[in-house]
């Protein structure tokens, strides 16, 4: 573990507490990703092949909960509302958001902040919420980027004075990328987030279908992050096989140091849901293997799985 020159000696304590936390004491994190709605609205929440029980903000809670994910990033805001109820998850606060109204191809994106770190640390005090960190989103190459840059540069600063791990979504996105091959600036976005003193970034997974070039991108991405981790999003959902190697070959292949889950996670039944995310967590901080990680989604399909 790492621990930033911009924390203060007398706040290593408990920047040591809250990495550790998150990482279940594996210098890996699953961070289950909860801020879709408001980046996605109900679009991921509700729909044909969505089970019903993801409609519910509890949802989110009781996977976090019962799975015993490394982290849980959402807003403030949803966290006020059923922080109380869930004493022992793990919270990453997610500084900005903004919703998928608007497109791109109309203009670029901007995310600035709803709440600043100040806030964070005022609702850590008067809860006493295990809040292990913070969290904001970098669309880099947006004609926006300086604002966002420089709202995610104070970030990471203020969280580092206070012993919170900070997290940075780094997204190239914009009118100048979009005509562009988006996994030619992956390891930019991980140099970004290391130059901004993030602990870790998270980013879009490869494009590319060839397995040996997105071993490449990662690696090269990894490798400009120093010692930023670097962890990878989910993105739409697929076949539970197909997404455990996915992620198995992310982190032995392309040597990241763990991955942000939702939609995969969250859009099935609660007991399936669980029983996915503690999948992912033994593949990810246990090092299981894919087929290994498998068989505890195996489990609730045979009618084992309990809460």
């Amino acid at each position: 573990m790492n621990i930033p020159a911009d924390v203060p000696h007398t706040y290593h304590d408990e920047f040591a507490a809250n990495y550790q936390a998150i990482t279940q004491k594996t210098d890996r994190l699953f961070l289950f990703a909860g801020d879709q709605k408001i980046e996605h609205l109900n679009d991921n929440f509700y729909g044909p092949s969505i089970h019903p029980d993801a409609s519910h903000p509890k949802h989110l809670f009781e996977i976090a909960h019962h799975a015993h994910v490394g982290a849980f990033a959402t807003q403030l805001g949803l966290i006020a509302r059923w922080g109380a109820d869930y004493p022992s998850i793990n919270y990453i606060i997610k500084l900005n958001s903004k919703t998928n109204i608007v497109p791109h191809t109309a203009r670029d994106p901007i995310s600035t902040l709803l709440w600043s770190v100040d806030n964070v640390l005022t609702f850590k005090q008067n809860t006493q919420l295990p809040i292990r960190g913070i969290g904001y989103t970098v669309y880099l190459g947006s004609i926006y980027e300086e604002c966002m840059l420089h709202e995610a540069a104070q970030a990471v600063y203020q969280a580092h004075l206070h012993g919170l791990v900070a997290i940075l979504w780094m997204y190239p996105r914009g009118q100048y990328i979009e005509g562009h091959k988006k996994d030619n600036y992956l390891a930019g976005a991980t140099g970004v987030a290391a130059s901004l003193g993030a602990d870790f970034v998270k980013i879009n997974p490869p494009q590319t279908t060839s397995l040996q070039q997105q071993k490449e991108f990662l690696n090269t991405a990894v490798q400009a992050a120093g010692n930023t981790k670097v962890i990878c999003s989910g993105g739409l959902r697929v076949p539970h096989k197909e997404f455990l190697t996915r992620i198995y070959h992310q982190l032995h292949e392309g040597l990241t140091a763990g991955c942000a889950i939702g939609r995969n996670i969250y859009q099935q039944s609660l007991p399936e849901a669980i029983a996915f995310a503690r999948a992912l967590r033994t593949l990810i901080t246990e090092q299981a293997s894919a087929s290994e990680a498998l068989a505890i989604t195996q489990q609730y399909e045979h009618g084992k799985h309990s809460l």
